[in-house]
């Protein structure tokens, strides 16, 4: 079983106090080399004293380090990690200690635009803005070798799983209550969302936002996707006006039988509601045409 990688808290030194000292240990062994010059005498004990001021100045300014805000540095000693400073500012450490200094702000990743086929095998074209961040350096640095190209494959392999889950629309009436890609909206972000924090989890990063950006059908069936649309819109238009025009003759029918205006037998009100779906329903002006007969012969 893999052992993961946890981000322990490393607490640093105040980095101008340790400045102070540095210069002071130097300062401290440049006055002790005039002062043996002045006197003329060199004894192997002012010496070693001259030489370990110098070198402990040295390795105490070598510790240093400075964070901005939002970022932090993983302490390690010689491969081994020591934990993970997160104090902005000018900061001192152990000198042998090796700091991998990694930002935890929020940072965009654009996918760019893939061709994948939907769930009813249409070629669609789709891309995606996800906004995703640090949490955990350690897993981030150490349990994966390149922790933003694993966030770009990741991304671009949930997109590809969310969209061969959902249909580009409503292609028929079979699965009206199931969420589309082109339709679902705050779904299928979240379920994006959902997706995309489950895989980034074991590299230590969080996911703050995820949204489609671009949706569309592939080029080679873009045409052919364009009329099925124009002809369900004709369709979608064409049962509101007879609807309409079915209410309007029950209307018409309803009012004349109320009023007694006129007896009409089965036959009659036949030729009427014809004439009134033909008068409502067609496309062009209905040129009418006077009756001088009967219906009967």
């Amino acid at each position: 079983m893999k052992v993961r990688s946890k981000e322990s808290v490393r607490h640093s030194v105040n980095g101008y106090v340790m400045v102070l000292v540095g210069l002071g240990m130097l300062i401290g062994g440049i006055a002790l080399q005039v002062w043996m010059a002045a006197r003329g005498s060199a004894t192997v004990f002012s010496v070693l004293s001259l030489l370990l001021l110098m070198v402990l100045g040295v390795l105490t300014l070598a510790g240093l380090y400075s964070l901005q805000p939002n970022q932090a540095a993983a302490l390690q000693l010689f491969g081994s990690y020591c934990g993970t400073d997160r104090h902005a500012g000018l900061r001192w450490a152990n000198p042998f200690f090796t700091k991998r200094k990694i930002s935890l702000r929020a940072r965009n990743l654009a996918l760019d635009v893939i061709k994948v086929n939907d769930k009813r095998g249409n070629p669609v074209e789709i891309g995606a803005a996800i906004v995703w961040r640090v949490s955990d350096t350690a897993q981030a640095l150490f349990d994966i070798d390149d922790y933003e190209r694993y966030v770009h494959t990741q991304s671009e392999t949930v997109l590809r799983h969310l969209a061969s889950l959902y249909g580009y629309d409503d292609a028929d009436d079979t699965h009206l209550d199931e969420p589309t890609l082109r339709g679902g909206g705050a779904v299928i972000a979240g379920v994006l969302r959902k997706e995309l924090a489950a895989g980034l989890a074991e590299a230590g990063l969080v996911v703050d936002d995820a949204k489609l950006t671009h949706l569309a059908y592939a080029t080679e069936i873009a045409g052919a996707m364009l009329r099925r649309q124009q002809a369900e819109a004709v369709l979608a238009a064409r049962r509101k006006i007879v609807a309409g025009a079915v209410s309007m003759v029950e209307m018409a029918l309803h009012s004349l039988s109320e009023k007694q205006l006129v007896e009409l037998d089965d036959e009659r009100k036949a030729a009427m509601v014809s004439n009134l779906l033909v008068v409502l329903c067609a496309e062009k002006d209905v040129t009418p045409v006077v009756n001088s007969g009967t219906l009967y012969g």
